[in-house]
């Protein structure tokens, strides 16, 4: 296994802690302390207590992971009542 190597695993979010970091519960019954990732953060996607993640942890310390995904829910999209007007200002 390559030091680049890293385990890709599922979980839910169990507990949002301060300092963006999360309790996630894994489908293989193990609990991890994990951090929102690099494009999750830059990107501003909201994690909340009950969402399911992708973790990437690393082999050497199973105890820590980054989440790297959070799936989407499988609720219908909200159509929109009417569509959106654009006002426009005189020059």
């Amino acid at each position: 296994m390559t030091k680049e190597a890293m385990l890709t695993m599922d979980g839910v979010v169990q507990e949002i802690l301060p300092s963006t970091q999360f309790r996630v519960e894994l489908t293989n019954g193990a609990t991890v302390l994990a951090y929102a990732g690099g494009k999750v953060r830059k990107r501003r996607i909201r994690i909340a207590a009950g969402d399911k993640v992708q973790l990437e942890i690393s082999p050497y310390d199973l105890t820590r992971g980054r989440i790297s995904y959070r799936h989407r829910d499988e609720r219908a999209p909200v159509a929109a009542a009417r569509p959106r007007r654009f006002t426009y200002r005189k020059r």
